[in-house]
């Protein structure tokens, strides 16, 4: 982990108004803390943010994750660790319970997923995917349970709607940062069981425009930076759909400074739409692939201080084994050119 970056977490809810009471965490990078309530502007001070796309343990990862979690993600902890917050797609529920979902693909890993992602230097993980209720309201039971076991951040799942539009949200060096997730794809016969609601629990759908944008315009009035980390996008296809890009406006439209994420298992273009900065595929990330595109990945770096994106700048890097391993020399090279390239087709910005 980064030794010299100190993590400010701002306490005592109660005595905001008046005065903020500031500890200084040293050593290695450490889970923030919920934000307290603030005034109206942050410290000024910029905050590094790391985005990874899909992890899941099947294949010959599930015993690489038996043998040893904590360092399952060595590889690519480093460039994680350079970031102050980093959030990754936990696609797979958490459990060994529960009935299998009617449909071709079902992913279930055990609570040592957690262990891996935060070894990894992950500090939370979204689970609105296509593959977070895979084994049912039980499964997603187990799956809450587990992350609080561990006391791992999850996002984009919950036991109501409320809890599952809830942003994750922390106060780095006296910057107040949400991170909300949800997503826009599941199967079709499974959205209305898997969309949580009043005293139903389900995940964050991003089907339901209104509310995500509701969610997002609340995030903003008490947060510096607010980021959407979505579930999105056409498997295998390398350009954003219509639906993306609107979607995408929207959230920037809301009150999103960064909008982020996957489900392609292909990565898409990144850039700037006014302000703000979109990702529309971090390709995966912790996974079985082995064809040449399914295993190019990255990890997308972005400096944010507020509402301003000060830089942004993708690590490229190879999954072997399962695991994400940064690129070097003329192969790094290659794949960043590659990967700025997608931006072709998205109507974004350097």
């Amino acid at each position: 982990m980064i030794s010299h970056r100190s993590l400010w977490l701002s306490a005592g809810a109660l005595l905001a108004s008046l005065t903020a009471l500031v500890v200084v965490l040293g050593g290695s990078k450490s889970e923030a803390s919920p934000a307290a309530v603030r005034g109206p502007l942050g410290s000024g001070r910029p905050v590094v943010l790391a985005f990874g796309g899909d992890v899941h343990f099947e294949g010959i990862l599930e015993s690489r994750l038996a043998s040893d979690p904590s360092g399952l993600l060595t590889p690519i902890a480093p460039v994680l660790g350079e970031a102050d917050i980093a959030v990754a797609n936990l696609e797979t529920a958490v459990t060994n319970g529960g009935a299998a979902a009617g449909k071709t693909f079902v992913f279930r890993t055990p609570p040592s997923a957690f262990t891996a992602l935060r070894g990894g230097s992950v500090d939370v993980a979204s689970m609105a995917n296509n593959h977070g209720m895979d084994f049912g309201e039980a499964g997603l039971r187990d799956s809450l349970a587990a992350a609080k076991r561990s006391r791992f951040p999850v996002i984009g799942i919950g036991l109501d709607g409320r809890r599952a539009y809830a942003p994750y949200r922390a106060t780095v060096r006296g910057q107040r940062i949400a991170v909300l997730a949800a997503t826009q794809v599941l199967d079709d016969h499974l959205i209305e069981s898997w969309t949580a609601g009043p005293g139903k629990p389900g995940l964050a759908s991003a089907k339901a425009v209104p509310r995500l944008l509701q969610e997002v315009r609340r995030a903003r009035r008490s947060a510096d930076t607010v980021v959407v980390f979505l579930h999105w996008g056409v498997e295998l296809e390398q350009c954003p759909t219509s639906d993306q890009r609107t979607l995408a406006r929207q959230l920037v439209g809301a009150g999103a400074d960064i909008v982020v994420g996957g489900h392609a298992h292909r990565l898409l273009g990144a850039g700037r739409m006014g302000k703000a900065l979109v990702s529309y595929g971090l390709g995966n990330f912790v996974w079985y692939g082995t064809s040449e595109l399914s295993t190019q990945t990255g990890v997308l770096l972005v400096t944010a201080t507020g509402r301003r994106i000060d830089r942004y700048r993708w690590v490229p890097a190879r999954i072997v084994d399962g695991v994400p391993r940064p690129l070097a020399g003329a192969e790094r090279r290659q794949e960043l050119a590659s990967w700025r390239s997608l931006r072709g087709c998205t109507g974004l910005k350097p």
